[in-house]
């Protein structure tokens, strides 16, 4: 369905930006019967709203004429959450009210503010801008909205998630009654509900957002690693996805500067993107993405709206997000206008079931498996390779002769070679991964912990006392049990962490007096093993051998030096493993 009767001058720019067809959001909000109506609006990211509420506003802005009067006080109003969205809003509106003489004022924290005062002084058709630098605006008399004509929430429900409800309310109110007010929310939740009646008057609710299966233009994938392996399988799943641009997802920044140095020195060409950075400096990193100059944003949820690269195809939840909203957000970043997309999210062994939850509640179809190997990034490689060498029909009689030049004193495999080698070398190198052991299907009974006793381990059900055989399990020591408070409530997550498994590949625990000893999987005693033979970085200097049938604890590290079997117990009152004592520098 081709755009419905437009003023001329927008036409003409979703002409000239390859706009044929609007998108459902769009072709909803323009509808003749909603002309001048205040509108309520639910609809996923990604889904064209800000060039729907632009050529919304087209009627109240434009009116029948073609262009719009010398600017002078704002006729319309745009509120944002973050930065990044109000720029882009600015950017998007600013190519489509170009042809009709508009001009778009952004106001922003992080940016200069007597340079916003100076343009604001000038005058501007349509003013974007987050609400705590409008708020300063209008309460500074810079910013006067005595004309305004319409005013747009977009976001609205991260707006209230981010406290920013009284800067809202204070911006509406000094906006006059009988303005427009369009609403654009991903959810609608009640605390937009309850702003929408205040603050609306007789608003069309329209409702876009799909509700059984988010962002259906974006294949979802989990993967499980390793907890040592997280950085490699990043570095693995964003050379197998051949995508324009990727964007990686941490929790903090700290994880932020680490991963994009740890990129840097395998050769990605990465920027970052976090809260502590300036203005300026995250419109350097955009504009890098945005140009090709850069492959690859890590950044943290500063990043999670607002923010439209063209060829985002690949997301990585490096970190696992906060709760399915953040989660939805953070996804919607790629399949975006009706491109595809792919969601990646890493998972450790102990964060698996937290995802799963999450996803869950997210209604995200998802299939679960191993990040991929150095063998299929290769296998891949080639498979490109072959795909962009393929023979062209306009070859010219110059490009022939130096084919030929090339083949003289060469065999074809020994230039196939040569240039495999040379795409290789471009490449960051692929990482390789432990081998992961399969989660045990539900139809079989899952390994798990003992109670005890006594010291003397309980059966339970009939069905542990197989879980016991020689064969199955590789029997470890610990050199703490009762007298260290052991328990299996601290003990099966402390193994879980420091050896790399799930508590599916933990068999029976007993604890003893002075040690206890625990039976892992025989498939991941490997890995166990070296795992647990590294310092444990947390500092808890408690040591696990391999058990032998003798009897007593391994001496913890401390102990061996000084030629003691064991350690004092830490306070009864203290729930959790023994932990190493603190000293000061110098001793």
């Amino acid at each position: 369905m081709p755009f419905p009767d437009l003023p001329g001058s927008l036409a003409r720019a979703l002409q000239e930006r390859g706009y044929d067809d609007p998108t459902p959001v769009q072709e909803a909000v323009l509808q003749p019967e909603l002309e001048g109506r205040d509108l309520l609006v639910s609809a996923q990211t990604g889904s064209g709203k800000t060039v729907a509420y632009g050529l919304a506003l087209g009627s109240t802005l434009l009116g029948e004429a073609d262009r719009l009067e010398r600017p002078g006080l704002p006729r319309a109003l745009v509120v944002a959450p973050t930065r990044e969205l109000a720029l882009q809003v600015q950017r998007e509106l600013e190519w489509l009210y170009g042809s009709s003489g508009g001009r778009v004022i952004a106001c922003v924290g992080g940016m200069d503010q007597r340079r916003e005062q100076r343009a604001l002084a000038q005058g501007a058709h349509i003013v974007v801008g987050t609400p705590g630098r409008l708020r300063d605006h209008i309460e500074r008399s810079h910013l006067d909205l005595s004309d305004l004509k319409a005013v747009v929430l977009d976001e609205a429900d991260e707006m209230l998630d981010l406290g920013f409800r009284d800067d809202l309310e204070a911006i509406l109110d000094t906006t006059p009654p009988e303005r427009r007010t369009l609403l654009f929310s991903a959810t609608l939740p009640k605390d937009i509900l309850s702003l929408a009646r205040s603050y609306q008057h007789d608003a069309e609710r329209i409702a876009l957002a799909a509700r059984d299966r988010p962002h259906g233009d974006i294949q979802f994938r989990a993967m499980t690693i390793a907890p040592h392996e997280a950085d490699a399988a990043l570095v693995n799943v964003l050379r197998h996805y051949d995508s324009g641009t990727a964007m990686v997802f941490c929790a903090t920044r700290e994880a932020v500067r680490r991963l994009h140095g740890h990129l840097l020195e395998k050769g990605f060409a990465v920027v970052a993107l976090s809260g502590e950075l300036g203005q300026a400096e995250r419109n350097r990193a955009l504009q890098s993405l945005r140009d090709g100059r850069a492959r690859v944003c890590v950044a943290t949820d500063v990043a999670a709206r607002g923010i439209d690269l063209p060829d985002l195809g690949l997301v990585i939840h490096a970190d696992l997000p906060t709760n399915e909203q953040a989660f939805l957000h953070r996804s919607g970043r790629t399949g975006r206008a009706g491109k595809k997309g792919v969601c990646v999210v890493l998972a450790s062994f102990s964060r698996r079931r937290k995802a799963e939850r999450m996803l869950s509640a997210a209604r995200a179809e998802i299939a679960w498996g191993p990040p991929p190997s150095a063998a299929e990034i290769l296998k891949g490689d080639l498979e490109r390779l072959i795909r962009e060498t393929e023979p062209e029909s306009d070859v010219s009689e110059e490009e022939r002769a130096d084919a030929r030049a090339l083949l003289a004193g060469r065999s074809a495999e020994d230039l196939a070679l040569a240039l495999l080698r040379l795409h290789r070398a471009r490449l960051p190198a692929p990482e390789d991964l432990t081998v992961l052991s399969e989660r045990p299907s539900r139809d079989k009974p899952a390994r798990s912990f003992d109670d005890h006793d006594g010291g003397r381990p309980r059966r339970d059900r009939g069905e542990r006392a197989e879980r016991g055989e020689e064969g199955d399990v590789v029997r470890y020591s610990l050199n703490v049990g009762r007298r260290h408070n052991a328990d299996p409530k601290w003990l099966v997550p402390f193994l879980c962490r420091r050896g790399h498994v799930t508590r599916h590949d933990i068999g029976r625990i007993e604890i003893f007096d002075r040690h206890s000893v625990v039976g892992i999987a025989a498939a991941v005693a490997e890995r166990f093993a070296h795992a647990t033979a590294k310092p444990d970085p947390n500092g808890e200097n408690i040591v696990i051998r391999r058990d032998t049938g003798e009897g007593g604890a391994p001496p913890s590290r401390g102990d061996e030096a000084r030629g003691r079997p064991d350690r004092k117990p830490p306070s009864k009152h203290r729930k959790g493993p023994p932990r190493r004592s603190k000293r000061r520098d110098g001793e």
